[in-house]
């Protein structure tokens, strides 16, 4: 079965937020642009009580295989089922429906893995509602890389976010702002820029990827008067990746990396931690921003947005930034040639 052939897996996400709304409207999307044929991993209860609060006429198709999910996708929305316990109530999140939550994230690993499926694409999820139920992971990203790996090879997972005129990277990801410049070293930003290159030429087809690697203080430090991080961390590992070949510049001050023109000097930004990185991207793309996980095994997106429970079950939702992603893991698995 070749990679066309493969549906995506799709999680459904917390069932209490906008997952299931915009599930169905992203299968709705088929029949005015190419979505490409995606299997969910959820409750089909779930859905269809979403459907019928959103007022939307959806066939649902339960699989005992998600291999099934191509040739029905077109005329119903394909489930593998994963049943969540207790009621789902759009808008008002139970930690009761998190062991489902789990699950639906482990099987789409499995299919993927396995060959199943080509790509996962995860729907948000509420963290703060997983830790309560004992989640021990800081979210989707670090989550993914502990089912991905093994004790022979740890994987450094690498979240990089991508819009349809911007890609960028943290190095640090989901730790408090104060911790930052203590887990800034320069072997972890070389790491972070090794992972980003391979993945801009095996994913995106960028034989030659430009990345532009920020400072961490004001202006880039102003030559140690605002800070010395840019000179004792991060200048080190941006001369050690162009010593392995790799087109890098940097520190460069946050402030002036993001404006049309500078972004047209590189490929993607290696920022230093998560708010650098993520406000420029959702400033210019906040509906069609995709997040990606490069790093694993296999090719993992998601819309770059959060549950919304506040939205969930009203049809105020949009499905664009999902669309986004289901469409960029079919090229990205396309590019890779079904190898990560």
């Amino acid at each position: 079965m070749g990679l066309p052939d493969r549906p995506l897996a799709l999680t459904l996400g917390d069932p209490a937020g906008i997952g299931p709304d915009i599930t169905l409207l992203a299968w709705e999307a088929r029949l005015r642009e190419a979505i490409p044929p995606f299997v969910l991993l959820g409750d089909a209860d779930v859905v269809v009580a979403r459907a019928r609060a959103l007022g939307l006429e959806v066939p649902i198709c339960e699989l005992e295989r998600a291999s099934e999910a191509p040739a029905v996708f077109r005329h119903a929305l394909p489930v593998l089922p994963v049943r969540i316990g207790g009621q789902v109530v759009a808008g008002h999140p139970s930690q009761a429906a998190m062991p489902a939550v789990k699950e639906s994230i482990e099987r789409a690993v499995e299919q993927t893995r396995q060959g199943v499926t080509r790509a996962v694409v995860t729907n948000p999820i509420a963290k703060a509602v997983l830790y309560g139920a004992g989640f021990a992971f800081p979210g989707h990203t670090e989550y993914l890389a502990a089912l991905a790996s093994t004790t022979a090879k740890p994987l450094h997972p690498v979240m990089m976010l991508v819009g349809p005129d911007l890609k960028v990277v943290p190095v640090t990801i989901h730790v408090p702002l104060k911790e930052v410049p203590r887990l800034l070293t320069s072997e972890l930003i070389l790491t972070t820029i090794e992972i980003t290159a391979e993945g801009l030429r095996r994913y995106f087809g960028i034989e030659r990827p430009r990345l532009a690697v920020s400072g961490l203080n004001p202006h880039a430090g102003e030559d140690g008067g605002l800070g010395r991080e840019e000179i004792e961390i991060i200048a080190p590992a941006v001369t050690a990746a162009r010593a392995k070949g790799l087109e890098v510049t940097g520190p460069h001050p946050a402030d002036t990396m993001f404006h049309a023109s500078a972004r047209e000097s590189y490929d993607a930004a290696v920022c230093m931690y998560h708010d650098q990185a993520l406000v420029p991207l959702k400033t210019l793309a906040f509906e069609e921003g995709v997040n990606v996980t490069l790093g694993l095994p296999f090719v993992r997106t998601s819309p770059d947005h959060g549950t919304a429970f506040n939205l969930a079950g009203t049809g105020k939702a949009s499905p664009r930034s999902l669309i986004e992603a289901l469409k960029l893991a079919a090229t990205m698995s396309d590019q890779a040639g079904g190898k990560a």
